[in-house]
């Protein structure tokens, strides 16, 4: 035997593989892989069972007089508090109430037990970081492990299929574990062993063994993070949380009915619709999941669930499940006002090229996108203008605020019908529903599917009735926030950023290059602009009010300047909208109160406008679901406190706040900045009382310094292309 191949050395290395092995194995095996499951699945159990309890506390003994059977309530009431106590309390303590005997004890007892079980089938849990408790915390952490280990796992999965040729290899060392063995081995069996020795020194001391190692420490540290860390991780990748938590544990949350309002025979043929969303940057919601097989297996439909519920990610998923299946050209049609926002949705949740063909270059952008594929995003006005190749097919074709096109003799709603038939899917989407105008509906549907319009104009006069809706259900699909997401997460924020008008263009660069100290001048991006009606902010704002208008939600407008603020309200008003007077600094609290009380007595689609210094403090405005900034905040803690205006105790709606933003202004200098103050701040405040979010003056000042620098170079870039394609004059 070799030096390197004594027994003590073989045996040790014999041991150690067979201990590798079995960490790996165990590390790896079905039980371990469900565990993280199954916790899931028993700390959210757990908290249905405490919310119960909570509900049950709350409810008098005297609710069991509602099942009329004789029990002496009075007596009852004053023996017990609550449900919760009698329910908690034997039936031997039941009895002892004065009136209340054995037999009736035990009909009490089973009573309570039965409305308790109809409480707990009622529950439904929220995770919310300003509701935080040892059941949260455990469930969130729970999801926290299971979210983060997956990707260990898998990566052991990989190590752990090597274990067979490990195991093989360790049968090979047999003959070196007994010398007297070794004496008589062929010298063809030894050369075996020494190869087998070799293979498994590598592996049992070299990086196989550290990597096995150093991923089941990391798995057990992930099993242990503190509680403030997957609170930390759930309020940045909360739809991923909720995701895992309705798919471990169904029901929980909510609805379980994601396929709400579609006949029972729809259901079978779209559930077996695949979805492939590899290179999808983002965590779809089963209602998402669902939406998205909707569209993929009915071809051309109309989508209108309620703002705020992700049309545009299904909308994503659906064209990276169409191209992973092969497919390359899909188009976008919207309003100019969200066509940025398409955009930058595009790149932000997909691996998808996406490009804007509009504006002087949209022959030239067109032209890339037929060559690249990808996403083309354009508006109505300009589709109207693009020629595409007779041969061409639109693998899918999506019209956002599809009510632009109510109209069928407008010249958009002809631009869009042109389209459709060399598309091989058409997706219309709005959030705005269409019941209300059933005309408008039948004139839509007709571009999609004309032989279903036809089906469904006679049932027209009975659009609330449960035929018309299973009819209109193979072309039209709506949501309602409270149908899918009953969990609702109380906020929601969403930047929406819009791209200058060339008015507005003119004005911006003429207040920056000669207001360069004027700073608030300067943040008054697109509200400054000489007619109103002409912003591209206003325009967007309209368009909010409006959608919140349709799903009965009323909306509160902040701006930090009272000219701004004003010029909200008149446009709002000039548009058909209910405004209530402004709040600002001048006015005296009762009446504060009095125009809030008014406000809440006001119809859906109301607007309150205010100054967010003054409307930003000390007022309760639940009434209000829609936030609208109309430029970013310098301070962060002043937009926090005129969010949670509307966003406390008492909403019974989620918030959904709004950030106006204009692209290439000092907006977007503005929200980097912040962006990069907060990470540090995140970072660092709990080690330094010296830490900011908060954009000082002098950093403002560099700010806009960099940006009129920009704009002064762009200027001498734009006169350079003007003289260069100006005509030579010659001489005769």
């Amino acid at each position: 035997m070799s030096s390197s191949l004594k027994l003590s050395n073989v045996k040790n290395l014999n041991d150690q593989c067979s201990s590798l092995v079995s960490q790996v194995k165990s590390a790896t095996s079905s039980d371990k892989i469900n565990e993280y499951s199954t916790n899931i699945k028993k700390s959210s159990d757990e908290m249905v069972l405490q919310e119960k309890d909570r509900i049950l506390k709350s409810i008098s003994v005297e609710t069991l007089a509602s099942e009329k059977k004789g029990y002496n309530i009075k007596a009852l009431s004053e023996a017990f508090s609550s449900l919760y106590n009698l329910r908690e309390a034997s039936v031997g303590a039941i009895a002892a109430v004065n009136g209340i005997g054995d037999k009736t004890a035990k009909m009490i007892d089973f009573d309570a037990d039965i409305y308790a079980k109809r409480v707990q089938e009622e529950v439904k849990i929220r995770l919310s970081s300003d509701e935080q408790n040892i059941f949260s915390d455990r469930l969130v952490m729970d999801i926290y492990a299971f979210k983060e280990s997956q990707g260990v796992l898998e990566e052991l999965k990989a190590l752990a299929s090597e274990t067979p040729v490990l195991e093989q290899k360790k049968l090979s060392l047999k003959p070196a574990l007994s010398p007297f063995k070794w004496l008589f081995t062929s010298k063809a069996v030894k050369a075996q062993v020494s190869e087998a020795f070799d293979y498994l020194s590598d592996k049992v001391y070299g990086k196989y063994h550290s990597d096995i190692v150093d991923r089941i420490h990391l798995l057990e540290s992930i099993k242990q993070v503190e509680p403030s860390v997957a609170w930390k991780d759930f309020e940045k990748n909360t739809v991923s949380y909720f995701s895992i938590l309705e798919k471990i544990n169904p029901g929980v949350l909510g609805s379980q009915d994601d396929k709400l309002g579609l006949p029972e025979e729809i259901i079978k043929r779209i559930s077996e619709e695949q979805i492939a969303t590899a290179q999808l940057k983002c965590t779809l919601r089963t209602y998402q999941e669902w939406g998205v097989k909707y569209i993929l297996h009915q071809g051309k439909v109309l989508l209108g669930d309620e703002m705020g519920l992700g049309k545009t990610i299904q909308a994503i998923a659906t064209m990276v499940t169409l191209r992973n299946q092969g497919a390359s050209h899909f188009v976008v049609v919207c309003p100019a006002s969200v066509m940025l926002n398409w955009v930058r949705e595009v790149g932000k949740f997909s691996d998808l090229f996406v490009t804007e063909v509009h504006g002087g270059d949209r022959d030239d952008e067109l032209t890339n996108w037929l060559y690249k594929g990808g996403v083309a995003v354009t508006t109505y006005e300009t589709m109207g203008k693009l020629v595409l190749p007779d041969s061409m097919r639109i693998s899918m074709l999506v019209v956002d605020e599809v009510h632009y096109i109510k109209n069928p003799d407008a010249l958009r709603t002809k631009n869009v019908s042109k389209l459709i038939p060399s598309s091989d899917r058409v997706l219309f989407m709005t959030g705005t529903a269409l019941e209300n105008n059933v005309q408008e509906m039948v004139n839509i549907i007709t571009m999609l599917q004309p032989q279903m319009a036809l089906k469904i104009k006679p049932l027209a006069f009975m659009a609330t009735a449960k035929l018309f809706k299973e009819k209109i259900a193979e072309v039209y699909y709506r949501r309602r926030r409270e149908d899918v997401l009953t969990e609702l997460p109380e906020l929601e924020e969403i930047s929406e950023w819009c791209k200058l008008l060339p008015e507005e263009k003119s004005v911006y660069r003429s207040t920056v290059m000669s207001s360069k100290k004027n700073f608030s001048l300067i943040r008054r991006v697109s509200w400054n602009t000489t007619d109103i009606e002409n912003s591209s902010k206003a325009i967007r704002l309209l368009e909010l009010v409006e959608e919140a208008k349709s799903e009965g939600r009323k909306v509160l407008i902040f701006s930090f300047f009272l000219d701004t603020i004003s010029s909200v309200a008149s446009i709002v008003q000039s548009h058909g909208g209910n405004v209530l007077p402004i709040i600002n600094g001048s006015v005296a609290p009762n009446t504060r109160q009095e125009i809030i009380d008014n406000f809440e007595k006001a119809p859906a689609g109301s607007v309150l406008p205010a100054q967010v210094i003054a409307g930003g403090t000390g007022l309760n405005i639940q009434a209000a679901s829609v936030v609208i900034l109309c430029e970013p905040q310098l301070k962060p803690s002043t937009e926090n406190q005129a969010i949670s205006r509307a966003y406390r105790m008492g909403q019974s709606r989620k918030v959904l706040v709004y950030r106006l933003l204009c692209e290439k202004t000092v907006d977007e200098k503005i929200m980097d900045m912040l962006q990069k103050k907060q990470e540090i701040f995140d970072k660092f405040a709990d080690e330094s009382v010296a830490a900011s979010n908060e954009i000082k003056d002098s950093e403002l000042e560099s700010l806009i310094n960099e940006e009129s620098k920009r704009l002064a170079l762009e200027g001498e870039n734009d006169a350079t292309t003007t003289s260069s394609t100006e005509p030579t004059s010659v001489n005769p």
